[in-house]
């Protein structure tokens, strides 16, 4: 009797991706395998074979908005309108994770600015969004730097920045704590200075809560 020894698969071949190089890949892949093998009395080892090149590429998805250039984003996307009322863009879902645990966060933004002398295209600023969320984050960071891009770029009167994010690492572990929400805010200009106006945004942002 012949013993025949088990057949693996060729391990996949990484590219270089958006964010992670090739090289760069194969390193998380193998740190990826060391958790793994620490843990391996208790997985599946045929389940988990192809895991860490999984792990990787998926990193270089979720990662993907490091590499973002923000006047590519903007793809001269402002207009000149005659437009001196509030816009605002609510209910934009996003999926971040948070640089503490590397677990998820997720929820929804809820954007607004009072032009100036131009507005932007509506498709951009959930764009805006994706682009600060898909990094490795803190909701408070995130929050700041979608006010701050939109004023700086847009030159609006004012803006208001209002997320609200539930994070894993609060429901899976830790404090376990399913069902809360985080919620943070960003002023800048009128929305700061005047009470008026930045009651007059999150009144609207209000109305998403009472929805529910």
């Amino acid at each position: 009797m012949v013993a025949t020894s088990k057949k693996r698969s060729p391990a996949p071949q990484f590219e270089d991706g958006p964010i992670l190089t090739a090289e760069c890949k194969r390193q998380v892949a193998q740190g990826v395998r060391h958790i793994l093998e620490a843990v391996a009395e208790h997985v599946d080892e045929q389940g988990t074979r192809d895991t860490p090149h999984r792990v990787a590429r998926m990193y270089d998805e979720l990662l993907s908005g490091y590499k973002v250039d923000p006047k590519a984003l903007l793809n001269d996307a402002l207009f000149e309108v005659e437009y001196d009322e509030m816009v605002i863009v609510k209910d934009i879902d996003f999926h971040s994770l948070c640089e503490h645990h590397m677990l998820p966060f997720y929820g929804r933004a809820h954007v607004g600015y009072l032009p100036g002398k131009k507005v932007i295209g509506l498709s951009k600023i959930p764009r805006m969004v994706e682009m600060f969320a898909r990094r490795l984050q803190v909701q408070e960071r995130m929050t700041q730097q979608i006010a701050t891009f939109l004023d700086e770029t847009v030159k609006p009167l004012g803006v208001g920045v209002v997320v609200e994010g539930v994070h894993l690492c609060a429901v899976m572990r830790g404090v376990k704590k399913p069902g809360s929400v985080m919620v943070t805010s960003a002023v800048r200009g009128t929305f700061k200075d005047n009470p008026a106006t930045r009651e007059e945004f999150m009144a609207h942002v209000r109305q998403r809560f009472e929805a529910r």
